[in-house]
């Protein structure tokens, strides 16, 4: 794709340090996973179209006998070749030395500017080593290229590989999410709730994917809300919105359920809703459909829902153009997800939403969130926040949900509750 006279450059994320000399925990750059597997920090990938003595090349730490005792194995360059398939690899140490001599000859570099900034001035530093020689007959490059573009593009369609590894985060995740409805009861913290979900992630070698959010009541409302220190009432609903990260892969998954296992009535009426809309996102989420299919299956469903639970006034086609259910529901219904919860990919192409091919993975999570203090709105269902978050995969035919081992229906949660 970046053509025979290019070079791709890609580093390792960097080791960040989180207080004095304590780090925080690694976790390698998605675009050089996705690109090689390899696990350390301090490397730099360079991809070398036609280059007769490899066209992978890593650069990485070596073998330290005194370091490895610290801070544990090092693959070295050996395994670089060995077991992450470079066709080549040096010393990281040496990269001043011998990149720039990579470099030369190329026509244009693909590289990710502005995400590092001291490794920007690094490669202009090689590129103008390269310049400095053009009266010797060096040939710099003539042109940088973003390579966001044409990698995230890849990255957008999960290969059969790619597929397992999600499908396995998503059973921890959902493992997490069974162990966590059936460990609540009133009295509880939020935070003994997301205690539950971690000893799950943990215990299959999986990180959360990102901060959990684990919201009771009102909490609920709040779409980012990430305190997790509150009492869980008796009476109240709690949203679950958590996702394992495993092998670097995520899954995201939100779950809404009542703490002392039964929903009243408005909790009730609003759940099906959210359900009802849910289904019909799901069912858009198909091969030849836009993007945005989904999302507007799931606005037409809310709103009816609304409508006839007297949240909206009018009729259904002024408010869905008006887009009055935007007071209870705020946010669009998914996301790509991948080696990010916000996977990469375009949403539009040539401006237009782009269509929904096989190996796409995406969340579906419709959602309503009555304020406490809503005006206008029955006192029934004020402070009451609910969505429900599925990932799905998009498939020659139906879609797939690989997140269904976690129940939604409100009967069939009332009975894994009551267990």
């Amino acid at each position: 794709m970046i053509g025979r006279d290019a070079i791709a450059i890609v580093a390792a994320a960097p080791e960040r340090v989180r207080n004095n000399d304590a780090h925080y925990p690694y976790r390698q750059d998605s675009d050089f996973h996705y690109l090689t597997g390899f696990p350390e920090p301090a490397a730099v990938l360079a991809l070398i179209p036609g280059r007769g003595h490899g066209e992978v090349i890593l650069f990485c730490r070596e073998r330290d006998a005194e370091r490895e005792r610290w801070d544990g194995p090092r693959a070295g360059t050996a395994g670089a070749v060995a077991r992450y398939g470079a066709d080549d690899a040096f010393p990281i140490e040496d990269i001043d030395d011998i990149l720039p001599g990579m470099i030369e000859g190329r026509a244009r570099v693909y590289y990710h500017f502005g995400r590092d900034t001291d490794f920007d001035l690094k490669l202009i530093g090689w590129v103008n080593r390269v310049r400095a020689r053009v009266r010797a007959g060096a040939v710099p490059p003539h042109e940088f290229v973003a390579l966001g573009h044409l990698l995230h593009d890849l990255r957008l369609f999960k290969s059969r590989a790619e597929l397992g590894t999600m499908r396995r985060s998503a059973r921890i995740a959902a493992a997490a999410h069974l162990r966590a409805m059936r460990a609540v009861r009133p009295g509880m913290s939020e935070a003994q709730v997301e205690a539950e979900l971690l000893h799950v992630f943990r215990s299959h070698h999986a990180v959360p994917a990102y901060e959990p959010i684990v919201g009771g009541g009102a909490n609920a409302c709040v779409l980012h809300y990430r305190a997790n220190d509150a009492t869980l009432a008796d009476g109240d609903l709690l949203l679950v919105d958590a996702g394992a990260e495993f092998q670097c892969y995520a899954s995201d998954i939100t779950r809404t359920y009542p703490v002392n296992g039964r929903f009243n009535e408005a909790q009730r009426a609003l759940y099906e809703v959210v359900l009802d809309a849910q289904h019909a996102a799901i069912a858009k989420a198909r091969a030849g459909e836009s993007w945005i299919a989904p999302h507007e299956a799931a606005v037409r469903a809310i709103t009816r829902g609304l409508l006839r639970l007297g949240l909206l006034k009018g009729s259904l086609e002024s408010n869905l153009k008006s887009e009055a259910y935007k007071a209870f529901y705020m946010h669009k219904t998914g996301h790509w997800l991948g080696l990010d919860v916000h996977d990469v990919g375009d949403y539009r192409v040539d401006g237009d939403y782009r269509e929904l091919e096989p190996g796409m993975v995406m969340t579906i999570e419709p959602g309503l969130y009555v304020a406490p203090d809503a005006k206008g709105v029955d006192r029934r269902f004020r402070g009451i926040g609910i969505r429900i978050e599925d990932d799905v995969v998009v498939t020659t035919g139906e879609p797939e949900v690989i997140t269904s081992d976690v129940p939604k229906d409100a009967d069939e949660i009332e009975r894994l509750m009551a267990r």
